[in-house]
């Protein structure tokens, strides 16, 4: 229940094909950019509900789209490996009325031997896009393994640095903001990949997508460091991806919980900061399991249409 968002990834490569204005200096949000863009879904979300249930998000995508339409979502935010998966799902996403405004895309950019095919594949997967209407990138580079104690050396950060900085530039060349995400993993050795990545690139090239959860439990389960990363880094926010738990176990739909999100509205607001809100309420094993997908997301949809209201006027 715990599949790390890489490791799905990769399991979609073959399922998926089966199924039928510039940033400032200071990173502005969506707002700044004269858009309106809806609340968005992470497809991760229905991935681990699915999965509880046995089912396969992308089996057949056309139905589980539907699904995602019962739930109350105009906008919804894939992930691809590869331009081919955009492709397969723009037909389908305008089939549904749907909105992409975001995807999620992995990239490998640590290494100097690898990074330049990584950076032609999610620029591939931008120009494939474009029917959809997607202004957002968001990437978290991988790690040196997956599951792997290990962390990148300051080489490996130098480089990385470099190629995301790379990445946003040729991006906005084509009118899309790259978005960086982390999970717990850059957190970890005084948070160093984390902070290197943000302070080593230029804002114009490299905005900031702020995964609250993963910021809190990379950090030892603190609401400290999540307004602590706010203060730090919150001009920067263009995308926010937001998920709840109780007790540090996620929780089935969003509600009130460990993390206190009326309050990271309100300090947005203030900041004059409206980033793209996109739900990811994720399941793992340890999480109650008394709905399926359709009646949390409609949930989770309600509770933060409620609490980001001051954000979404």
């Amino acid at each position: 229940m715990t599949t790390d968002r890489r490791h799905f990834l990769s399991t979609l490569t073959g399922a998926t094909l089966l199924a039928p204005q510039l940033l400032s200096a200071q990173g502005t949000s969506a707002a700044r950019r004269g858009e309106a863009l809806p609340i968005s879904c992470n497809q991760y979300t229905w991935f681990t509900f699915y999965n509880r249930e046995g089912r396969s998000w992308a089996a057949d995508l056309d139905a589980s789209l539907a699904d995602f339409i019962k739930s109350g979502f105009a906008a919804y935010e894939p992930s691809f490996n590869n331009a081919e998966e955009v492709k397969k799902l723009v037909p389908l996403v305008k089939k549904h009325g749907l909105q992409v405004p975001s995807a999620y895309v992995n990239s490998v950019l640590h290494k100097a031997d690898e990074a330049q095919s990584s950076i032609d594949s999610v620029l591939a997967i931008a120009e494939a896009t474009r029917p959809l209407g997607t202004k957002i990138l968001v990437t978290n580079p991988s790690p040196i393994k997956w599951g792997s104690a290990e962390n990148k050396n300051d080489q490996e950060l130098a480089e990385q640095a470099k190629n995301l900085d790379r990445l946003g530039a040729e991006l906005r060349k084509r009118g899309v903001t790259l978005a960086y995400h982390t999970h717990d993993v850059e957190l970890r050795a005084g948070a160093r990949e984390f902070h290197h990545m943000l302070l080593a690139t230029d804002p114009r090239n490299v905005t900031f997508c702020m995964d609250v959860h993963w910021v809190y439990r990379g950090s030892g389960d603190s609401q400290i460091a999540v307004f602590d990363v706010l203060k730090l880094y919150g001009k920067r926010i263009t995308e926010l991806h937001l998920r709840q738990s109780v007790g540090g176990v996620w929780s089935e739909a969003m509600g009130e919980g460990d993390i206190d999100y009326r309050r990271l509205a309100r300090e947005l607001k203030a900041m004059g900061v409206r980033p793209h809100l996109v739900l990811e309420q994720c399941i793992e094993k340890p999480s109650p399991n008394t709905m399926q997908a359709v009646e949390a997301s409609r949930q989770s949809l309600a509770y933060a249409r409620e609490v980001f209201s001051v954000l979404l006027g």
